[in-house]
């Protein structure tokens, strides 16, 4: 099972960690990154496996196409945006880590702008005109 080998990288990684942390070697973040960078290489192939069945099940279900491209870039952009602000949260960078995280919600507002404005237009169709 991948699971187990992840886990394995994750623990070892860490353990590695604190071991030259204790002796203060600056390489420590560089295992951070390596481990991290694995580990998500590895999950990032069944999240791709995911964001296929996605996008198939919303041609069956006759959704627009752009709108099931915007929901998976947000799910897309929320796991880098994760990925990136745990790395420099670890290197010991938690405002920068901020930062990245105010972005990815950014980014998240802008792409999901069409979604939006298409619900506001569907409700106001709805609304009895006066």
């Amino acid at each position: 099972m991948e699971i187990v080998q992840l886990v394995v990288i994750g623990m070892i990684a860490s353990i590695l960690y604190l071991i030259l942390q204790e002796f203060g070697a600056p390489i420590g973040f560089l295992i951070i990154l390596v481990s991290s960078i694995l580990i998500f290489s590895v999950v990032i192939k069944h999240i791709n496996g995911v964001f296929q069945l996605i996008h198939y099940l919303g041609e069956r279900a006759s959704i627009e196409g752009m709108y099931i491209e915007t929901i998976l870039k947000i799910i897309g952009i929320a796991y880098i945006t994760e990925l990136g602000s745990s790395l420099t949260k670890d290197a010991g960078l938690s405002s920068i880590a901020t930062k990245i995280e105010l972005a990815g919600k950014i980014f998240i507002l802008v792409i999901s702008i069409p979604i939006i404005t298409a619900l506001l237009e569907a409700i106001i169709n709805f609304l009895p005109v006066n």
